[in-house]
């Protein structure tokens, strides 16, 4: 069961997003996909904690897109020295080892890459909890 945050949907819904539809779906897959991940505002978009640490983050300006931004925390870290996930998924692009995005235009985008999402969220919370 999802747990949506109260403080996100009125955040989201004084928005007047054109993709709203696609960032609810996007809110839905995220929570469902790891037990204990909780949701939060912050750098204006959607932040996903996984024990109280930022994990994931939806970028939703400019609102021609929505990415999902896999990530370590706010805080710069060393790089480690492969990717944090190993994964055969076409999803994500890479521009380091410890942050990949995935990046999604439309319901289409959202509904193809739905089960990897999924798979592709769980592995990025165990891969990167210390």
């Amino acid at each position: 069961m999802s747990k949506l945050n109260n403080e996100v949907t009125k955040f989201l819904d004084g928005l007047n997003h054109p993709l709203h539809g696609e960032i609810k779906g996007l809110r839905q897959i995220i929570l469902n996909a790891v037990n204990g991940l909780s949701e939060n505002i912050k750098w204006n978009g959607l932040n996903y904690c996984f024990q109280e640490t930022d994990r994931i983050t939806m970028k939703i300006q400019p609102p021609k897109q929505i990415q999902i931004i896999f990530h370590c925390g706010a805080k710069k870290q060393a790089q480690p020295p492969q990717r944090s996930i190993q994964t055969s998924s076409n999803l994500l692009t890479r521009k380091e080892n410890d942050r990949a995005i995935a990046t999604f235009k439309n319901f289409s985008d959202i509904e193809d890459a739905k089960s990897d999402l999924a798979i592709v969220i769980r592995e990025w919370i165990i891969a990167t909890y210390q």
